[in-house]
């Protein structure tokens, strides 16, 4: 069964409101639909990413660069295909943006394969749990939000079914940012997961001190707590002075970034995410890495795809993703069979494949390039 040829839509939803944390702001919400087509019929359903400045440069790049190459062959090459995409990246800048179109032809390859063989991806990759513990990302810095809006926030999570949060930080100073924590954590009670997210917004010696005055709170993870430029080692120290987890790798590209993570003994959880380093085929290898030195997987945000990877390793935590209607339409709606949540547990879908179904509507509602 061979690739005969391949749509990418680039998609872009305006939001009421910014939803921004430390280091960015969000508002609009952005994804890239791929159908990829075969010559005995079978097409793809997936979309990927929650980018917010190049769709269109993405779906350009799939339909001008990536669909000539794939085109004409065997839907099971994968390793074959994947090696001929990624070895575009040698010659260009724009690797983040390369690899994300990368992604999305990867995940449509996986699509195929699970609707040629009537499994799922997770089956495909061997999987065997049928469902995962849920959370929802929150806690964004908003004008005139208050400590009282923080508790209706997570009780709203609660209500959604979530397990639990992963709360922004590191917009504020560590006290005023902890302050806020505290107050997320007696809201949500004991048994709610309680993760933090800095987004790489505090030096070491902030990033110390918040952990220092969080501790007492029972954190999942305090998630790329430093600045940028060497966050790898500054990581690592402040993994030296906590008792919390920490966890990082939505920045990293490939699973080269994932083996200096944890070589640098810089984390104690990877949120690698596959729409943004190269699909499963790439987020595969980061699990292995992970897998052999004791390092549990996450992944950032894309429940869509995260649900069938994270149910296939047996350090898989817990699916990410956005509870608040306002924040994701495309969790809300657009995803028009999206599995069922209750008491804090996801389901994972069994269908063939990812599983997926679009509203049809909406992607032609929203629908930009």
């Amino acid at each position: 069964m061979r690739v005969h040829s391949v749509e990418a839509i680039a998609i872009e939803i305006p939001l009421t409101k910014n939803f921004g944390g430390s280091t960015y702001a969000v508002r609009k919400r952005c994804t890239v639909i791929t159908r990829m087509r075969t010559d005995a019929g079978l097409v793809s359903e997936v979309y990927n990413g929650d980018n917010r400045e190049h769709g269109r440069e993405i779906v350009r790049l799939i339909h001008e660069e990536l669909a000539p190459r794939v085109t004409g062959l065997s839907i099971f090459e994968g390793e074959r295909i994947w090696e001929t995409l990624f070895a575009l990246t040698h010659a260009t800048r724009e690797r983040k943006t390369l690899l994300e179109a990368i992604a999305c032809v990867d995940c449509a390859l996986w699509d195929l394969r699970g609707k040629a063989r009537g499994e799922s991806v997770s089956a495909l990759l061997g999987g065997s749990r049928a469902s995962l513990p849920i959370i929802s990302i929150g806690g964004y810095y908003m004008d005139g939000k208050t400590h009282a809006d923080i508790g209706r926030e997570m009780e709203a999570y609660r209500q959604a079914g979530m397990a639990g949060c992963k709360f922004k930080v590191g917009g504020l100073t560590p006290e005023e940012d902890a302050k806020r924590v505290e107050v997320a954590r007696k809201a949500a009670g004991s048994e709610f997961i309680l993760a933090v997210d800095a987004n790489r917004g505090w030096s070491v010696e902030d990033a110390e001190r918040f952990a220092h005055l969080v501790e007492p709170l029972d954190l999942r993870w305090f998630e790329e707590p430093c600045h940028w430029y060497d966050d790898v080692g500054m990581m690592a120290r402040v993994r030296r002075a906590t008792r919390i987890p920490i966890t990082a790798g939505q920045s990293e590209l490939t699973h080269h970034g994932v083996r200096r993570l944890v070589e640098a003994r810089a984390v104690d959880l990877v949120n690698f995410d596959a729409s943004e380093g190269g699909g499963v085929t790439e987020w595969r290898r980061a699990a292995l890495v992970c897998g052999a030195a004791g390092v549990q997987m996450a992944h950032h945000e894309e429940p869509q795809i995260a649900q069938h990877l994270l149910a296939a390793v047996a350090h898989g935590t817990y699916v990410e993703c956005f509870a608040d209607p306002e924040r994701d339409p495309v969790w809300q709606a657009m995803w028009a069979n999206r599995p069922p949540i209750k008491d804090g547990i996801m389901q994972v879908a069994q269908d063939p494949g990812f599983g997926l179904i679009l509203d049809e509507g909406l992607v032609r509602r929203y629908r930009v390039a």
